[in-house]
């Protein structure tokens, strides 16, 4: 399969010193001193496969010919590297695919020295040597089964040791796969002349072969390390604030990236782990999909666009759909299970779903441009770079270059798009990081600002109420809690009491209770009446609870222990470990014109008075299961203090803010402590 072009020095052009006369018998005549020569000129060729076609006597008259001579401003369609012969598929042999073969006789004149003859490194995709009728060496594994074929890496072969001068047939049995021609253009065959030489020539020349190797895969590593960089910063990044999911989805593009680019360097170019097919099928028909996907979802959370199940939905489904044609477009399903035909339809199926990808990418750069003009227009260049890397292949038909050489070092458009965004995102992902830092220490301030305000709506030294005890335990589920108490002392001995609960915890929740702490304290100072307290405060939460509403009881107590509770859809009180009959209505803030349910009793001397909010029913374990009413009206019964039954409902497992007030009426004669 076509592999890297690689380039020597130019010092290596004196060491090429061809002293070739093409016979009238298409014979070549070759005299070699201390060099090699680049067997050039016009070699026969013919489609088809029979092995009485390597051997030297077999009349090839009547073949086709083939010039491995590089067509003067000849370039690479994949690299733009000059020097590069045309395949088959480009010189009368469109579309065709499977066995070849190329023969030539040279009249070698070499005296006693041994040759080999080194292959270019650019071939399509398989091939057996063949000199004299032998077989000398062979690149891919031929069998009954099949051809498996690599990426072509540098490769040279000794000649028979008899063989110093004289006639010599060389026959090149080539094969390329039937998808080859769908992945480059201008392919099949040899793309430049094998070169004949001295063994330790030669040997040289594979030695530089293997310089360029490593001087062309340069870029890979510096490519590697920057993704590596890179994913390392988003996993970071993700680890110390899991609110951000782009930070995640970046670094699973990394890691696919890197997988590729491994792939690609390790396996294909230097070691030839596996086959072509099965690495052309994990990159095209798995990685590359995949790799376009996430990077539709990294921007589509990066602009923390809405509707992201749709967008997966979208994204996954195209990916899946793209690399199931792809799979079909190449080795081995493509010419054995689907028929070679099938490319008519299948070709340009593909190529629009890859393409459909690319315009979700636009779609949601424009949204996020929208939703955000600064960021967007910062990201926009990282995100024409990653286009480009995404698109490399669909860029061949416009000619843009995809390939640069400095300094020998190979540079692809792929590389450059995917470095330069990458530093691009990284330095964006650090900016957000930042501002959100900024973000955190902003919030952690008004929340402590918060707390100390709900701090000072909360009683913590309760009033001395001749002839009552009243005792309580207020526990937030975070820094700042949505339940509330209010304790008012009347000029005649008498109490009013309002609990309640806000829906809803955190911040916003908190601020609600301090509109209702406020709104109470007004109220009271015109009526302890608990059923115009509520109305009172009913009318002022409508309109302004934005979403929430608030559960509230209201109680007042006289002197002689009189009591009225008045319940605004909250749970009702329990009385001596007992619950109170009192029907439920609606919460506050949801009905402006709403009644509220009333019942009076009498606080007899010794009897207890508990009310309490939801965080106690609610309280879960760690098997989730529900501290529940159950084990709520079990408390009661063993009359059980305000702080013991808060403190036992924390442990279960506190899930919301944990509220617990109680009011004893002293027994006769004995005095009463708050």
């Amino acid at each position: 399969m076509r592999g890297l072009r690689y380039f020597f020095p130019a010092f290596l052009l004196s060491l090429l010193l061809p002293t070739v006369a093409l016979k009238a018998d298409a014979q070549q005549q070759v005299t070699l001193g201390n060099a090699t020569v680049p067997l050039t000129g016009l070699w026969k060729f013919r489609t088809g496969d029979n092995m009485a076609w390597a051997q030297p006597g077999f009349d090839d008259s009547g073949w086709g010919t083939m010039d491995l001579t590089p067509p003067p401003g000849s370039y690479d369609p994949i690299f733009g590297s000059s020097g590069y012969v045309p395949g088959w598929t480009a010189r009368g042999y469109k579309g065709y695919s499977g066995y070849a073969w190329y023969r030539l006789r040279v009249n070698v004149q070499s005296g006693q020295t041994a040759l080999a003859l080194k292959m270019p490194n650019n071939i399509d995709d398989a091939y057996q040597i063949y000199v004299n009728g032998r077989l000398i060496g062979q690149f891919g594994k031929f069998s009954q089964h099949g051809v498996t074929s690599y990426n072509a890496l540098p490769r040279a072969f000794p000649l028979p040791a008899n063989l110093h001068s004289g006639p010599a047939t060389i026959a090149i049995r080539m094969w390329m796969s039937a998808d080859t021609p769908l992945i480059n253009p201008d392919v099949g065959g040899l793309h430049g002349p094998p070169v004949l030489g001295h063994a330790s020539a030669i040997a040289n020349l594979l030695r530089l072969d293997w310089d360029s190797v490593d001087r062309l895969n340069e870029s890979a590593f510096f490519e590697s390390a920057i993704l590596l960089l890179a994913l390392l910063v988003a996993f970071a990044l993700f680890w110390l604030d899991r609110r951000e999911p782009a930070y995640l989805w970046l670094g699973i593009t990394c890691v696919a990236v890197l997988v590729n680019t491994a792939d690609v360097v390790a396996s294909r170019y230097w070691t030839g782990w596996w086959g072509t097919s099965p690495s052309f099928i994990l990159i095209d028909a798995v990685l590359t999909p995949l790799w376009i996907g996430l990077w539709v979802i990294f921007w589509a959370y990066w602009f923390r666009l809405g509707g992201m199940g749709r967008i997966h939905r979208i994204v996954w489904s195209l990916v899946v759909l793209l690399g199931i044609g792809t799979a079909m477009l190449r080795a081995p399903l493509y010419g054995s299970v689907v028929p070679v035909h099938a490319i008519v339809w299948l070709s340009p199926l593909t190529l629009a779903l890859k393409l459909l990808l690319g315009a979700v990418l636009v779609g949601v750069t424009v949204l996020g441009i929208r939703k955000n003009r600064t960021e967007g227009w910062l990201a926009l260049p990282a995100i024409v770079l990653v286009a480009f890397s995404l698109y490399t292949e669909e860029l061949i038909v416009l000619h843009v270059p995809l390939q640069w050489f400095p300094f020998g070092a190979a540079i692809g458009l792929r590389q450059v798009g995917t470095v330069l965004s990458l530093i691009i995102i990284t330095v964006l992902l650090l900016r957000r990081f930042l501002h959100g830092q900024r973000e955190r220490e902003q919030w952690k301030l008004e929340i402590e600002q918060a707390r100390q305000v709900q701090q000072m709506l909360i009683p913590e030294a309760l009033p001395q109420i001749p002839g009552l005890t009243i005792e309580s335990e207020y526990r937030p589920a975070r820094v700042v809690g949505g339940d509330f108490f209010q304790i008012i002392e009347g000029n005649d001995d008498s109490v009013l009491i309002i609990l309640g609960d806000v829906s809803g915890k955190g911040l916003k929740a908190a601020m609600l209770v301090s509109l209702i702490v406020g709104t109470i304290r007004t109220l009271a100072k015109f009526t302890r009446d608990p059923m115009e307290v509520l109305r009172g405060l009913n009318e002022r939460l409508c309109g302004r609870m934005q979403g929430h509403f608030a559960t509230c009881l209201a109680l007042h107590v006289a002197a002689n222990g009189e009591a009225t509770v008045v319940n605004a859809g909250h749970l009702v009180p329990y009385l001596n470990g007992k619950e109170i009959a009192i029907a439920g209505s609606l919460p506050l803030g949801i009905v402006e014109a709403a009644e509220f349910e009333q019942t009076s009793f009498t606080l007899q001397p010794g009897d207890r008075l508990t009310m309490m909010t939801d965080g106690v029913v609610e309280a879960q374990n760690e098997k989730r299961e529900l501290f529940g009413f159950a084990r709520t009206h079990k408390l009661m019964r063993e009359d059980k203090s305000a702080v013991e039954i808060a403190a036992i409902a924390q442990v279960f497992g506190q899930e919301d803010d944990i509220t617990v007030l109680s009011i004893t009426r002293a027994p006769n004669g004995e005095a009463a402590i708050a």
